[in-house]
């Protein structure tokens, strides 16, 4: 049976809510409490749960990006949700309409004109003065806390210098993590990597020079790998990969070798001419799913050290050199 959905009221701008009260809307909202929250991004709003009627003060309706005068549809406005927080929003609806109670909740809208933000919504269940079911609460606008709370993050688990992962950000997602907890995606390959030669650039042509080493080799890393799990600069010259095992062992070492083979490109940076080399050691655990993080790490870093010095004992000198043009 096709239940025809109610008009929406509709609330102006110039018309406050108060204005248009009756024993169907949320209530009364004073004019000058109503332009003050507005101010702070904040606005009301209600739906009649019998027919599913919607009551917004002008804040949500800019919130939204939606003229004032607009008719309301609540299977429009749900549709303007992203599918993760309209999942969610619908679930806590649901379950405060059954234990008649509260909810909050941080969800991300996609507006008409297409640009995205973040709104803070708490609603509560309750009857107006007809005695009809109501749920009513306010949305905030909360997009430039969000981008004010990533950027933090990305400071927090971002080096600086280079734009991969931090230290602690790879011993929070592998190196401390349970031998006995399965990984969410299993495991490849951990290669460990450290720059040849580099204390010579930073003590010969300066920190500057140096850090400008580091950048090009995060980049030229990250192009090489650009599905790993983890791309993490875990010192100061060391640098680590997880690699998942959507491909066999033999192709992660193929992409190694690549990846040694487009790092010695040369690089110029102001009068001087760059090129960066690395030793490398990689570890395959046994069992992808199933492994010792810490047992890993030591084998990559034998690895790496016994091809290091290999190198050294065979009179190669370090391959990460700077020349003057």
């Amino acid at each position: 049976m096709l239940i025809k959905q109610a008009p929406a009221r509709v609330l102006s701008r110039s018309t406050p809510l108060r204005d248009q009260y009756d024993c169907h809307s949320q209530g009364p909202i004073d004019q000058l409490l109503e332009r003050a929250m507005a101010l702070a991004g904040i606005g009301a709003w209600s739906c009649n749960l019998l027919n599913n009627q919607l009551n917004w003060t002008s804040a949500v309706y800019d919130l939204f990006g939606l003229p004032a005068h607009a008719a309301l549809d609540r299977r429009q406005t749900v549709e303007m949700y992203t599918e993760e927080s309209r999942d969610a929003m619908e679930r806590l609806r649901a379950q405060a309409i059954i234990t008649k109670g509260t909810f909050t909740l941080d969800a991300q809208i996609v507006r008409a004109a297409g640009d995205t933000r973040w709104m803070r919504i708490t609603g509560e269940m309750t009857h107006n003065t007809c005695g009809d079911p109501v749920l009513h609460g306010l949305k905030q606008d909360v997009t430039e806390e969000k981008l004010r709370a990533e950027t933090l993050r990305r400071l927090a688990e971002n080096d600086a210098l280079t734009g991969l992962a931090s230290r602690a950000v790879y011993e929070s997602r592998f190196l401390n993590r349970k031998s006995t907890a399965s990984p969410v995606v299993p495991l490849g390959a951990l290669i460990l990597f450290d720059l040849d030669g580099f204390k010579g650039i930073n003590d010969r042509l300066g920190h500057l020079a140096g850090d400008g080493c580091l950048r090009v080799f995060a980049e030229r890393l990250s192009a090489s790998f650009p599905d790993a799990l983890l791309t993490a600069r875990i010192g100061g010259d060391e640098f680590a990969v997880l690699v998942s095992n959507d491909e066999p062992v033999s192709s992660i070492r193929a992409r190694l070798i690549r990846f040694h083979s487009i790092l010695s490109a040369p690089v110029l940076w102001r009068e001087h001419v760059f090129t960066i080399a690395a030793t490398s050691g990689i570890a395959v655990p046994s069992d992808p799913y199933l492994y010792d993080p810490e047992e890993l790490f030591i084998s990559a870093d034998a690895t790496l050290y016994a091809t290091k010095t290999t190198l050294q004992r065979s009179g190669v000198r370090s391959r990460l050199s700077a020349t003057t043009r």
